[in-house]
This record gives C-alpha cells, sequence and structure tokens, in this order.
C-alpha cells in the first residue's frame, strides 16, 4: 500500500490551481476495512475514528469484570473462616497445600464458568435492545470458533484473576488453629479487604463522574447556536441534470402552491461542507498564508430561506445586478481575513474581484463539537447540489409534502423525489455522543450495582461476625441508630477515601476526552462531590439494610450465638 501511495500522491497537483497547489494536495489510498472505524484524518494521516469509542468502552468492560473479581476475593477471605475447619481436616488427613489451592481454583473455574454460560444467554436475550441501541444488525456468534476460543480464554483468565489470593489464603490456614477455630483475620487481610473495597468504589465514582460530564458536554454543544432557522425546513438533492435551468419554474410553482414560503439553492446541504478553496487575496494578507476557506456557491434567496443572521452589511438581491459577483462572509472569515470593517472591502480570487457586502453570523454547518470554519458565499446558479424549502408554518407538514412532491413530478418526472428536514440531519450530528451516553449510563448502572451486591455480602459477614457485639450493646441500652452508625461508619469511611482517589483520576481521563472537541465544556467541579455523594448514599442504603437487620435482632438470640 505504501508502495502505491508514493506513486499517486502526486496524481492531482498539476490539475489544481495555482493557489491550492500552496497547500501541497496529495491523495492516498485507504483499506476498505478501515473505512468505518478509522476514519478520521488530520494532514492526511488516520487519526482513529469509531475505533476509539471500541477501545474506550473494552477498557470499561475490563474494570466492570475486575470489579466482578474483586468481589468474589473479597467475599471468599471474608468468610474464610466458614471453612478453616474443612482446610484444617484435609491437612491433618494428608492433603498438601497444592491440592488445596487447585481445589479453590477450580471451585472458582466453575464459578467462572457458570457466570460464563448466564452471560452468553443475557447477550443473546438483550442482543436485539442493543442492536437498537447501536444501530447495528449483530447476530450472536454460534459458529465462530474464534469467539468460543476467546471466551474460555477469558473464562480462564477470570478464574486465575478471581481465585488465585482465596487459594492461596485459605489454603495457608494452620491445621491445629483452624480445628480448633481460634483462626482471626490478621491486620494485612482486614487491609487487603479493604483495600479492594477502595478500588471497587473509585472505579463506580469515575464511571459516574464520566457520565455526568458527558452529558453535560453534549447539553453544552445542543445549546450551541447555529446561525439559522432549522425549523420546517428541508433540503432536497438536485443530483440529476433535469433540474438545469428550471429554478425560476420550480420556484413559482412551489410558491403557488402555499406549502413553501421560500425556495433556494446551494452548493452544499446546510449540515455538511462540499466545498473549500484556496487562492483568495486581500488587503493585508499575509503572503506566506495558504488559505483553505469554505464556499458555499448558492441563489439569491437563500439567506431568507435559512434565516440566517446579518451581521452587518446586506443580504444577496435581485435588485443589484453586481451581487452576482460580491460576497457574503461569515464572522469566522471576518477575523480569518483580519478585516476591521469589511463592507466595501475587496477580495481577489481567479475569476476577478469581489466586493464584499455583507456579514453573517457563523452558521453551524459541520461538527457541532468544532469552531465553525472561514466561510464565503457566493451567487452561482451552476454549481449548485442542493435544494432548501421552507415550508409553511400554518400548514399541515404531510399535505405540504404532497403538494411539494407533485410538483417535482411535473417538473422533474424521472427523479424520485427525496427529502430530509434539516434539524433531523443536524441531530444525526449528536448520534455516536448520544450512543456514548447511553452506554456510560449503562456501565456506571452496572458498576455500582455490582460494587453494592459485594458491600452487601460484607456487611452482611460483618453484621454475622458481631452478632454478640451487638447483643450485648442492646442489653445495655444501645439504640438501632447507634447500632446503625457503628456497623456503617467503616463502609462510609472508605466510600469517602475512594471519592479523594476518583477526583484526580476522573479529572485527569475526562480532561483527556474533552480534548477532542474544540467547542467544549470547563469540568465542573460540583460534579465530582454530586457523585462521590451519590455512591456514598447508594452505598449507606446497601449497608443499612444488614445493619438495621442486624440490629432489630433479638438480644437473647445473639448471645446465643457460638
Amino acid at each position: 500500500m505504501q508502495l502505491v501511495n508514493e506513486k499517486i500522491k502526486n496524481a492531482v497537483y498539476d490539475y489544481v490551481p495555482d493557489g491550492t497547489k500552496q497547500s501541497n494536495p496529495e491523495i492516498f489510498v485507504h483499506p476498505m476495512k478501515d473505512w468505518h472505524l478509522k476514519n478520521n484524518f488530520k494532514n492526511g494521516l488516520s487519526i482513529g475514528g469509531a475505533i476509539e469509542y471500541v477501545r474506550r468502552f473494552g477498557i470499561i468492560g475490563i474494570f466492570v469484570l475486575l470489579l466482578a473479581c474483586i468481589n468474589f476475593m473479597n467475599l471468599a477471605t471474608a468468610r474464610a473462616q466458614k471453612r478453616a475447619k474443612e482446610v484444617g481436616i484435609r491437612k491433618t488427613v494428608g492433603s498438601d497445600r497444592y491440592q488445596l489451592i487447585a481445589q479453590f481454583m477450580f471451585e472458582s473455574l466453575l464459578v467462572t464458568s457458570f457466570a460464563f454460560m448466564v452471560a452468553c444467554s443475557l447477550v443473546i436475550l438483550f442482543l436485539p435492545s442493543f442492536n437498537g441501541l447501536a444501530g447495528k444488525q449483530i447476530i450472536f456468534p454460534y459458529s465462530n470458533s474464534s469467539f468460543w476460543v476467546i471466551g474460555l480464554g477469558l473464562v480462564l483468565i477470570t478464574s486465575l484473576l478471581a481465585g488465585s489470593y482465596p487459594s492461596l489464603y485459605l489454603s495457608s490456614f494452620r491445621p491445629l488453629k483452624a480445628l480448633r477455630g481460634t483462626m482471626q483475620s490478621g491486620k494485612s487481610e482486614v487491609f487487603f479487604r479493604k483495600a479492594l473495597v477502595v478500588v471497587q468504589f473509585t472505579v463506580s465514582i469515575v464511571l459516574m463522574v464520566g457520565t455526568v460530564i458527558i452529558n453535560q458536554q453534549i447539553q453544552h454543544t445542543k445549546d450551541r447556536p447555529i446561525g439559522y432557522d432549522s425549523d420546517q425546513l428541508i433540503t432536497i438533492p438536485k443530483n440529476t441534470e433535469d433540474y438545469e435551468g428550471k429554478y425560476n419554474l420550480l420556484r413559482e410553482s412551489l410558491k403557488n402552491t402555499g406549502a413553501v414560503t421560500e425556495i433556494a439553492e446551494s452548493s452544499s446541504p446546510l449540515t455538511e461542507v462540499w466545498n473549500s478553496n484556496g487562492g483568495f487575496e486581500w488587503e493585508g494578507k499575509d503572503p506566506n498564508l495558504i488559505t483553505n476557506i469554505v464556499t458555499f456557491f448558492v441563489s439569491h434567496d437563500y439567506g431568507r430561506t435559512v434565516g440566517w443572521d446579518m451581521a452587518e452589511g446586506r443580504d444577496f438581491s435581485r435588485d443589484f445586478g453586481s451581487d452576482s459577483t460580491a460576497y457574503i462572509l461569515n464572522r469566522a472569515a471576518v477575523e480569518y481575513m483580519g478585516m476591521k470593517n469589511p463592507i466595501g472591502k475587496t477580495i481577489r480570487w481567479y475569476d476577478g474581484t469581489h466586493k464584499v457586502i455583507g456579514v453573517v453570523e457563523n452558521l453551524l454547518t459541520e461538527s457541532p463539537f468544532e469552531p465553525v470554519k472561514p466561510s464565503i458565499y457566493m451567487i452561482d446558479y451552476d454549481n449548485t447540489n442542493w435544494i432548501e424549502l421552507k415550508l409553511a408554518p400554518i400548514k399541515n407538514v404531510t399535505e405540504s409534502l404532497t403538494k411539494i412532491e407533485q410538483v417535482f413530478h411535473k417538473i422533474a418526472p424521472n427523479v424520485p423525489f427525496e427529502y430530509e428536514f434539516v434539524d433531523e440531519a443536524f441531530g444525526k450530528k449528536f448520534v455516536a455522543e448520544e450512543r456514548l451516553r447511553r452506554l456510560s449510563e449503562i456501565f456506571s448502572v452496572l458498576a455500582i450495582i455490582i460494587s453494592c451486591l459485594g458491600l452487601f455480602g460484607l456487611a452482611s459477614f460483618v453484621a454475622e461476625k458481631r452478632t454478640k457485639e451487638i447483643g450485648i450493646r442492646k442489653v445495655l441500652g444501645a439504640s438501632i441508630s447507634s447500632l446503625l452508625k457503628m456497623l456503617s461508619k467503616d463502609f462510609a469511611l472508605l466510600v469517602l477515601f475512594s471519592g479523594l482517589i476518583s477526583i484526580p483520576i476522573a479529572n485527569y481521563f475526562m480532561g483527556r476526552w474533552l480534548e477532542g472537541y474544540t467547542y467544549r465544556i470547563e469540568i465542573p467541579w460540583w460534579v465530582f462531590g454530586a457523585a462521590i455523594f451519590g455512591v456514598l448514599f447508594i452505598a449507606l442504603l446497601t449497608v443499612s439494610f444488614q445493619a438495621v437487620r442486624a440490629a432489630r435482632q433479638n438480644p437473647i438470640q445473639s448471645l446465643k450465638v457460638e
């Protein structure tokens, strides 16, 4: 492929205008297999694309799996004393440590294998819903051997990761202490268990912060001014010669229906840019500046049709014959050219000189997450590819479209009538980000649920372990609220500590993500506090259920526990 690129890179150089040659245009081949996942380019180099979302959600999926492994390790070590006598007896009758390790690892493998089967069943069950979310038609790969090999490998790795520490820990018990029931949790074990809880909730808080920031960024961009009125505005492709020379007839016929208030033509649809050119010259221009300015070829009625906002000067008008060579600039172009008072200034291009008659506010024609590019609007009926129609606001849309279709079929009977509402086309620009938002919400909820399940089991074990202490405290007059505080305090501190750790982590990774957008928000600090206290509330609710249950138990029954 590199050899082909070397041979074809200058194939268009000799055929472009001199102004465009300054940017040294090259062409290259791009493999079809990369068209979807690696379709973003900068300076002729691939900088990713949808593959970034695959990588990000792959990493998040690994972290969610890690949370599940942490739950397994935490609960297995927490309930180690329940299996102490089993270990003691097996060691007494001759089992060595490696046999015990093998047994516990096999138990982990069985649990992981069962989880894999359940996961496959859930994937099959929810795959239609996921296809609707992702906009794809993915099928479960029943006959794909690679899938099953990778799945088996994942099961083995997960079982090793989840079962390694519990098996090493349980197999290390001394037989005499285990049979006497004098096994006590050491400081290192307690510390390790707390560290696992901290890791769980750190991941959960980071995911929650990320979800909120993604929502904030999407909403920030949706609230951005677009510079035109998209309501009741439709675009129709003019991709056939059947429309040539029929603009005035089409305009008059459509207006006579009463369904259309205005009509115009342009070289690009309102939500895309199809043309950009170099070679522009103006007074005060840096001779070393290589220009690449977006150019819109439009009809006289374009501004009235799309409802743009004139900032300075006037719109195109048929009353001025000179407007056929006049330019209207957007704000970005005025700043790019460094013009103080642009109205009346002259811009030179290949075909002559052009007078600036107006300046419009920036129209958001490309990515809503990027700054608007410098743009020039000029009259040219011969280079238009799209028709814009402004529907009458008081008319029924369905009836209006029926009347419009009849006009088009009459003027161009062999051309199928295709149209798209501009606001719907603009909404498609948020599809990837909306999908990211929904998936991040799902992953955040999963992470919190998994973390709370582990916390629920751990709280149950702690409450069971302190049954006698709770009974004695109740006999001495302790209230349910004081017992609840006693049992919840340690877990609350762990969650708060997780929150402190999560702040720099979330700030770093979400800051990196936001760098991919030029038009972006600043990370609001309240997000961290909201996420921390939100997770803290859920965690305390989880612990409180077990704590209240233990605190309300009859103290007589509690004191009977051996």
